[in-house]
């Protein structure tokens, strides 16, 4: 399993409209980065992702499951952009904010502080842990499918 993190705009597309569309998910549209797109080309189904409100809040907020493999975005006249699926899994307890992700070295290497602009990136498997940490969640603990 790999594990991911997915930005949006609170006020486009929030955690809440995410966990408002329960089982069956979102297709995770509108990516127009050739990096970001290969990173979903790349996920696999079970992979964890943190949910990040970018540009109003900028904190992770939540845990989405890949639930559906890359497949054409539906939001895309060319034909050469993709998205996945995902299903929101669980809301962080204390949602970690950009500010406290800067300030620990621990995360110092995490593309959240090194790459900001991009919205869906790779995320260690200790950034992972530590995230989770500081939410106040079990790192090992899988999500349970509660949402």
């Amino acid at each position: 399993m790999a594990y991911w993190l997915l930005k949006s705009e609170p006020d486009e597309f929030s955690w809440d409209d995410l966990v408002a569309k329960g089982a069956k998910g979102e297709p995770w549209t509108g990516v127009r980065n050739y990096t970001a797109r290969n990173n979903m080309k790349a996920m696999q189904i079970g992979d964890l992702c943190f949910f990040y409100h970018s540009n109003i809040g900028k904190e992770i907020v939540g845990i989405c499951e890949v639930i559906a493999l890359a497949h054409p975005d539906d939001t895309d006249d060319t034909g050469k952009w993709q998205c996945v699926d995902v299903a929101a899994r669980e809301p962080l307890p204390n949602p970690v904010t950009l500010a406290d992700a800067k300030a620990n070295p621990k995360l110092s290497d995490m593309a959240l502080v090194t790459a900001f602009r991009l919205s869906v990136q790779p995320v260690r498997n200790e950034e992972w842990a530590e995230v989770c940490r500081m939410a106040g969640l079990q790192p090992a603990k899988r999500p349970k499918k509660k949402i």
